[in-house]
């Protein structure tokens, strides 16, 4: 009898084919990304993927392994989330410092893959941020149109820097200008004012958040995630946010706003169902999706930071072996005692 078809058994899977199918999800963001803001993003998904391969095999080499690990594909998709979180237009040199950390001390130190207890790709995003908070704020401006080449020389620093190429994200332009009108103005004030903001968040990103959100469910439907983080992120994120835009909708975007802006929807489908550093138990992984929308709304509302996604992930992976600890189910044959 050939037990590989045996209807008992789940389907022949691979590390390898599960980040096929996370890469695959992310093209559709990817293409909206170059058809908004340029082919930036192509070379900064060049630079990190080229790095994290690199580190890689220095890492598999120096523990004596065989370097045919490489092709699991899990070091590509945590380079391919650094680009995507981090400024198109960020110095080559940032990316590759970052992707670098990322794959030698957040994932290999720690033993490699499986063994991680933080998500590597927001270990690198945290220590891009505080770091170098100006270079993580430069974001493009949308009325700008830049080819190639220019971009390019951006990148490579063969040009300079100037403020005209970037603006703040919708999410540091929002909480900005009401700081500085101390109460005196309204979000519906900011949000119509300002050219950054478009239909219902930051012009274009509003786009391109819809497409991590196709990426995403094509990522459930094909089984990859459950639906049990993604849905607990963005239920808490929208509660909260709903619940102050009710009692202040002066000073309190609406939920749609925030479900549309910063990091939420590549957080909720691709960063926070990352199965290692996140939680295994189904009880537990609404409790850990949960706790990052709760987190993650506080701190780009409240904090001091203009998203908060990457620091709620790390807080909440701290949390992950209490979550399990008291969310394991009763085990077969045996009386739940509660």
């Amino acid at each position: 009898m050939n037990l590989s078809t045996s209807p008992y058994l789940l389907k022949n899977t691979s590390v390898t084919w599960i980040m096929a199918q996370v890469c695959l999800a992310l093209i559709p963001a990817i293409a909206v990304y170059v058809w908004l803001i340029g082919p930036a993003i192509l070379m900064q998904l060049g630079i990190a993927s080229l790095a994290a391969l690199f580190a890689e095999a220095a890492m598999l080499r120096l523990q004596g392994k065989p370097l045919a690990s490489l092709s699991d594909g899990s070091a590509l998709v945590t380079a391919w989330l650094i680009a995507l979180a981090f400024p198109p237009l960020a110095p080559w040199w940032l990316v590759l410092t970052a992707t670098i950390f990322a794959i030698v001390v957040a994932k290999h130190l720690y033993g490699g893959l499986g063994q991680n207890p933080f998500n590597p790709a927001m270990i690198a995003f945290a220590i891009g941020i505080v770091s170098f908070p100006s270079l993580m704020s430069q974001w493009p401006n949308q009325a700008l149109q830049m080819g190639w080449s220019e971009q390019f020389q951006v990148i490579f620093g063969l040009a300079p820097r100037l403020d005209a190429l970037t603006a703040a994200t919708p999410l540091d332009a929002l909480k900005t200008a009401l700081r500085l009108d101390e109460g005196q103005t309204s979000v519906h004030a900011v949000l119509t004012n300002q050219g950054i903001f478009g239909q219902f968040a930051g012009r274009g990103w509003e786009w391109i958040t819809l497409a991590y959100l196709v990426g995403g469910l094509i990522l459930w439907q094909r089984k990859i995630i459950t639906w049990h983080v993604p849905l607990a992120f963005i239920a808490a994120m929208t509660l909260v946010s709903g619940a102050l835009w009710l009692y202040n909708p002066a000073q309190f975007a609406n939920p749609l706003f925030h479900l549309f802006s910063g990091g939420t929807m590549l957080g909720a489908f691709f960063v926070a169902t990352d199965p290692v550093s996140g939680c295994t138990t189904p009880r537990g992984k609404l409790i850990f999706g949960a706790g990052i929308g709760l987190l993650a709304y506080i701190i780009r509302v409240f904090g001091g930071y203009p998203d908060g996604v990457a620091f709620a992930v790390l807080l909440l992976n701290l949390c992950v072996p209490v979550i399990d600890l008291l969310t394991q189910p009763a085990i077969f044959g045996m009386k739940d005692k509660s």
